[in-house]
This record gives C-alpha cells, structure tokens and sequence, in this order.
C-alpha cells in the first residue's frame, strides 16, 4: 500500500515519537539492573553494530570539512542521552520525556540570542508558554529532587544544541555518519569513564564511573530492544524531515510524549496529576507554535 506524499512526513514523525517512547519504555524495565552510564554505553554499541552494517551494504558520500562541529554535536547528543536516560530512570517516562522536548523551546532562545533570529511575538508568546508548563511540570520540592529536574532540563538544552549542529551538518555530510558521530560518542565517553574507574579503583556512581556488565538471559532482548527502538527513531526523523516541511513534522513530534504517558502507565508509572498534565499540554502548545511559525515564516506565499 503506498502512502500518500501529503501524509508520509507525519507518520514518520509518528513512527519516530513511538521509537523513542519504546526505547524508554525498554530503559523503564532495565532499571533495576543497569545505570544510566551502562544504558549509554549498550544502547550505543547496538547502534554503532548497526552503522557498519548499513555502512558495508552502501557507503557514505560526504563532502566533509566541519570535522570540529561534527565532534561537537556527538558530545552534545551525549550529553542530552546520559541526561534523558538518568530522567527515565528516575521521573515518569511521560515527564522525562516532556523535558527533553522542551529543546524547541531553547533553539528558539539560542537562535535569536546567537542568530539574531526573531519571528515575532507569536514565538515569544510560546517561549513564555513553555517555561510556564516546565514550572508546571517541575512543582519545586514535590514529589521528586530538584536534581531530577535540573537533569531534565539539561536534557532538553543538549538536545537543542545538538539539534542546531546537524542542521549545520546536513550539507556536508552523509546522514549516518553525523548519526555516527552522536552514537560513537555514546560509546567512547562511558567506556573511557569505565576503564578510568578500574585504573583508579574509582567508587561506581551508576552514572559516569560504571561497573562493565554483561547483559543475561532476558536482559539481551531489553537492551537490543533499548537500541534498536533508538535507531528506529533515529532512522525516522531523518526520513520524516525528508519528507515535509519540518514546521509540520517538528510538531507532529510532540506525539512522543503522549506515547511515553501511557507506555510508563503500562509499565506502572501513574497517570500525570491535573498540574502536571497541563504543564505537558502547554510545552505541546509551545512546541507546536514555534515549529509552525517557523515553518510560516520561511514558505513563501503564493
């Protein structure tokens, strides 16, 4: 059955937000087992195990030369990763991943303090809506430590300045090798941080100085599982963005949220409180705003 040209961004972006919600969701179910630290590293090595292969079966063309900023974003995607998986362990997966979404809201800021890009008080008006709905999902001193949250928020800030280095790397290289550069870094970092911990007889912290562990019996499919839902997600919003205006397909991809609400349901997460719930709502509402009118703005009329 072939889909509609007018519809395929969307269901990407919709195949997407249900790839990340389910690598969540595999993270949720693994948390007794593994840190954050350790979930990096699996979850990479089943990517990067992925890369050669689709590297072999046809290799990549680039016209290279941003080397420096190809690094940069695969420590920034490191980053937001280490950050959004230490949430998910800890916060309602539905919560974890609202803060990393809030990533729309930080590119609109850094665009205009870096880039002096401005589209007017529409997307001023979203930015204050989605600093609102992060107080609301926030709510100091309840329920969980503030740490969490600041966590969170870093998640949401790494991830918009990885987003804004692949738009810069887009023209220079090959999709899957800056997929590489995020997920090579994903495994360098936490194997250096491991073999750092036994030179030095370091204290685990389940973070950043991690036992090494092999996964057993069950676990294997948790942790392929883990990986290859992230690549699927990866994958997706690569072929959605390819497909439709991004305006359209960045807010399609707040469906992610809502797919992370009900799988941390079925996985014993209660359902979000009526304040909690309204903040999510009002980062969807900010999300979709901005990712709108900077569709608006950039389509000529006519």
């Amino acid at each position: 059955m072939k889909i509609d040209s007018r519809y395929r961004g969307i269901l990407f972006m919709l195949l997407a937000g249900l790839g990340f919600s389910v690598m969540g969701g595999a993270a949720k179910i693994l948390k007794g087992s593994f840190g954050a630290g350790q979930l990096v590293f699996w979850r990479n090595t089943v990517g990067i195990l992925v890369l050669i292969a689709g590297f072999i079966a046809k290799p990549p063309k680039n016209k290279g030369g941003k080397l420096k900023l190809l690094i940069f974003r695969g420590i920034m995607g490191t980053t937001a990763l280490y950050s959004l998986l230490y949430c998910i362990l800890h916060l309602p997966l539905g919560t974890a991943m609202t803060y990393n979404l809030t990533s729309a809201i930080f590119i609109a800021i850094f665009s205009f303090l870096l880039f002096k890009e401005y589209h007017g008080r529409i997307v001023l008006f979203a930015v204050f809506l989605g600093f609102i709905g992060m107080l609301l999902v926030y709510k100091p001193a309840i329920d969980f430590p503030w740490y969490y949250h600041v966590a969170g928020l870093i998640s949401g800030v790494s991830s918009a300045i990885a987003y804004m280095s692949v738009n810069r790397l887009a023209t220079y290289y090959d999709n899957r090798v800056i997929m590489l550069a995020f997920i090579g870094s994903g495994f360098i970092v936490p194997s250096i941080f491991m073999i750092v911990r036994y030179a030095f007889n370091i204290e685990p912290d389940n973070v950043f100085f991690i036992n090494f562990r092999w996964p057993v019996g069950i676990e294997w499919f948790y942790v392929l599982w883990l990986g290859l839902a992230a690549f699927f997600g990866q994958y997706f919003v690569t072929k959605s963005y390819g497909a439709d205006k991004a305006g359209i397909v960045s807010a399609i991809g707040y469906s992610n949220i809502i797919f992370s609400v009900f799988i941390g349901m079925a996985l014993g997460d209660a359902f979000p409180d009526l304040i909690s719930a309204t903040g999510m709502l009002c980062i969807i509402a900010s999300g979709v705003i901005i990712s709108v009118v900077k569709w608006r703005t950039r389509t000529p009329s006519g």
